[in-house]
């Protein structure tokens, strides 16, 4: 009798797992007739949390079900509200549009189909069957949000939003000032916590009392997520401190005095940057011993914008010379590399002959340091500050070891010693630092 409502009561007052077998034992018409009813499939978690609050903020993992929830709560409220005006931010109108709304946990999906509302792309709206309405903005146009009134709002991947020229930080005082509908105007944020100020500035306002926040983590969700999702997840972030950001959904706290800072690095990321690089060095910081270093192997870029990119890690832990010295090889053979740069302050010509046994032809430059390793950051740690430099992706041990470089020396990062951070600190002087900083036209 799954669609009865003695049934569902029941259903409700069994704990989340007791409640997950009971529904596992349900024929799959039986299943589909209660799709709808999102108490039974939520987590605590994704459901409102009680009290008159203001403002809801999700901080979770990857694939926690943050969408799912939100699309479920603006869901609800449209449902018993006919007159509803709901505002919904994205970091971009397409991302609004492809994740929020038409997405496998967006709006449409979650709807059933007797109070599925109408939606028309054109006007950037949706229209319930009982006059609810709800609208699309894109957090990059912080203006589109000054005027218009909303009783609620939901704003995905808040962290994501663009923050030059405190842009994020606009939109979402526009959309607050503009929730003056109704007796109780309520925003609710889900997102992947980031560094950024606009997110600072919500843990503040949770400290205050002034908003409510729920953390989740991507394992909370294993039952809905592939299992090779979760293992590549934990292969490439499980032992890093951006792991604690991407996977538990923590927000990671800056180490003082530190050269690079989370929050610089977020400004800095740009996987959209569209200049086509002219050159590209390769750094390398060769194992300085057998213990269990690693062979820091940074790839990086030039364009004509004349701003560097940080395009690959591909370090290797422990390895053998011939192992360091073949990646090293493929990875100037993958990128056309211009240049690759290598530390020689332990090997001497070891290194030079341990990389040309590996190629012959490899355009390599080998440099001797005659500063600490903090010394050379430093310069390398300005062209960030000044916005001279992008990271194309997440680069979990890489940032890890960048923010635990210390201004006037020292190292307080994850492990041993910052290969990485150093081999990027090579490639960018060579780049940027340098003579033959000025990108040239190159026949590939």
């Amino acid at each position: 009798m799954a669609n009865s409502r003695d049934y569902l009561r029941c259903l409700l007052k069994l704990t989340f797992e007791e409640r997950e077998r009971e529904l596992s034992l349900l024929s799959p018409e039986e299943t589909k007739a209660l799709r709808h009813h999102w108490k039974l499939w939520a987590r605590e978690s994704q459901l409102p949390p009680p009290g008159d609050w203001q403002t809801w903020l999700v901080c979770a993992g990857r694939g926690f079900g943050k969408t799912r929830a939100g699309a479920e709560w603006v869901r609800r409220y449209a449902q018993h509200n006919c007159d509803a005006r709901i505002a919904l931010v994205g970091a971009s109108l397409g991302e609004a549009r492809a994740i929020m709304v038409e997405g496998e946990s967006g709006i449409l999906s979650v709807c059933p189909p007797h109070n599925c509302p109408d939606y028309e792309p054109s006007l950037r709206r949706l229209s319930w069957p009982n006059g609810a309405q709800a609208f699309l903005y894109s957090a990059a146009e912080a203006e589109s949000l000054r005027g218009p009134q909303h009783h609620i709002a939901w704003c995905d991947e808040l962290a994501k939003w663009e923050n030059a020229g405190s842009r994020a930080e606009r939109a979402w005082d526009n959309l607050v000032l503009g929730l003056r509908l109704g007796e109780r105007p309520r925003a609710l944020a889900t997102t992947t916590p980031r560094p950024v100020p606009l997110m600072r500035r919500l843990a503040g306002e949770v400290e205050a009392g002034r908003a409510v926040l729920t953390r989740g983590a991507t394992k909370e969700n294993v039952h809905h997520l592939p299992g090779r999702f979760l293992t590549a997840m934990e292969e490439r972030y499980g032992s890093s401190a951006l792991g604690r950001q991407e996977l538990e959904g923590a927000l990671l706290e800056d180490i003082e005095g530190a050269l690079w800072t989370r929050s610089l690095l977020e400004t800095c990321r740009d996987t959209a940057f569209g200049d086509p690089p002219l050159r590209i060095v390769i750094g390398v910081d060769p194992p300085a011993s057998d213990r269990g270093d690693a062979c820091g192997i940074v790839v990086c870029g030039l364009g004509a914008s004349g701003i560097a990119q940080l395009l690959a890690d591909c370090s290797v832990e422990r390895p053998s010379p011939e192992t360091w010295a073949r990646a090293v090889a493929e990875a100037a053979n993958t990128w056309h590399a211009d240049r690759v740069v290598a530390e020689a302050n332990q090997g001497g010509q070891m290194v030079a002959s341990v990389l040309r046994a590996a190629d012959i032809a490899l355009p390599l430059k080998l440099v001797h340091a005659s500063r600490g390793k903090a010394a050379r950051a430093e310069p390398v740690a300005a062209l960030y500050e000044s916005g001279r430099v992008r990271h194309t992706g997440l680069f979990a041990a890489l940032e890890d070891e960048l923010c635990g470089m210390m201004a006037g020396g020292g190292y307080e990062g994850p492990t041993r010693s910052p290969d990485r951070a150093d081999a990027l600190v090579w490639a960018l002087s060579e780049l940027m630092l340098g003579r033959s900083g000025r990108p040239r036209i190159r026949n590939v």
